[in-house]
This record gives C-alpha cells, sequence and structure tokens, in this order.
C-alpha cells in the first residue's frame, strides 16, 4: 500500500496587512499546483482525498482537471484551527507564532491562545487517520511495535492537505511518538510530495518512509516554505 501526501502550494497569507483566514493560492502557488499535477497525472491513485481548505483544493484542482476526477473532502485533513485571526493585522499572528516558540516544550501543547490546541489537533488528526484506515480495511495490531494488517496492499491513495496534517499522518502510520512541534519534525515544502509505503514483515506489514517533502519536480524558483 502507499499514501502519497501533497501539501498544498504558496498561499496567500497576507493582503493588504491584513490575515486571511482561509487563503487562496498566490500565483506562485497556483504554477506550483500545476506542474505538481502534470508530474502526478501519469501515476494512478485508487483515491485522491483533499482537505476542505481553500489553498489545497486549489492545489489539487490541477490533477483532478487533468484525470477527470471528482473532488472529495476529507474533513480530518483540515488544518490545525488558528484563533480567528481573519482580517486582523498580520503583525498579531506572527507575534503570537513567535511567542510560541519560546515557550518551552511541555507548554507547546496548549498551541496559541484562542486556537485549537496541539494536543487536541494531534488527537484529531490520529483519531481521523485511524477512522480513514480502518474504513480501508488497514488496521493496527495489537503489539508494541507498529504492525498492521492491510487488506489491499496494492492501494494507492493520495492525499492533498498541510504541513501540520501530513506530519501527523506520516507520524501516525510510522507509530512515531507524538510532540507539539509536528511542523517543525519534518520540513515539507509547499507543493512538495512525500511517499509512505507498506512492507511486509512475518506476515504483517508497517510501513516505510520511502520518500520525504520531494519538491525535484518544481524548477528551483518555485521552491517556496
Amino acid at each position: 500500500m502507499e499514501i502519497v501526501l501533497v501539501r498544498h502550494g504558496e498561499p496567500e497569507w497576507v493582503r493588504n496587512g491584513l490575515s486571511v483566514g482561509d487563503p487562496p493560492l498566490t500565483a506562485r502557488g497556483v504554477e506550483q499546483a500545476k506542474i505538481t499535477a502534470r508530474h502526478l497525472a501519469t501515476e494512478h491513485f485508487d483515491e485522491i482525498l483533499v482537505s476542505p481548505l481553500q489553498r489545497a483544493r486549489q492545489t489539487a484542482a490541477p490533477l483532478l482537471a487533468l484525470l477527470d476526477r471528482p473532488e472529495v473532502i476529507a474533513p480530518w485533513l483540515h488544518e490545525i484551527r488558528d484563533p480567528g485571526w481573519d482580517g486582523g493585522p498580520a503583525e498579531r499572528a506572527e507575534q503570537a507564532y513567535a511567542e510560541m516558540r519560546r515557550m518551552a516544550p511541555d507548554d507547546r501543547w496548549h498551541g496559541l491562545e484562542g486556537g485549537e490546541s496541539v494536543r487536541d489537533f494531534v488527537d484529531r488528526i490520529h483519531n481521523g487517520a485511524e477512522y480513514f484506515l480502518a474504513e480501508r480495511s488497514v488496521s493496527r495490531d495489537d503489539h508494541e511495535l507498529p504492525v498492521w494488517t492491510i487488506s489491499e496492499p496494492g492501494r494507492r491513495i493520495l492525499l492533498f492537505a498541510h504541513a501540520g496534517t501530513n506530519s501527523v499522518t506520516i507520524g501516525h502510520l510510522l507509530g512515531l511518538v507524538p510532540t507539539p512541534w509536528e511542523w517543525d519534525r519534518f520540513v515539507i515544502g509547499h507543493c512538495s510530495i512525500t511517499r509512505v509505503g507498506s512492507i511486509e514483515i512475518g506476515g504483517a506489514h508497517t510501513f516505510s518512509l520511502r520518500r520525504l517533502a520531494d519538491d525535484e519536480h518544481l524548477p528551483a524558483g518555485l521552491r517556496t516554505r
């Protein structure tokens, strides 16, 4: 089984000095998405699922158009929810993130004041990933090691989402202990492609990180974070 995770293209987080809550892609982000679509269009995917946020949907749109596939929204792929900065001064968000980076490790579980806590976000993605996999007859064995039962090991699924959701999902598949800095554990650029595949071990399966945040399909001038 292979799960391919794509981060959205570059978003327009700030417009006229104000924060944009659910931003669209920038012109550069649109170009990143088009190039990524052409790169992935030759591959077969049994399913393509998309985060409900605008930046992920706009990133997936060119590939879905090339393949003539419908958009399928997966609500559990929603990125961590911010405190509701839409329309507020961009400096407020920048200051809040700077303050969080100065927090002690355990304190970072609380996240940004007024937003979804990192603890709740990590739990939400782990639960969402577990349910998503269970619906496809993929379940974690009762074992201290990250061993799985997979009924269709040849299945290929493509997810368009975010740095946070992709990072936590990768950790879930690999059996990593969650941290309150999942965005920093893996460096995932815009429109980069991560591939996690299953390998058979003694009649069961485990997941292997085959490629992390690959952006070689993008010209150097279009590689952003």
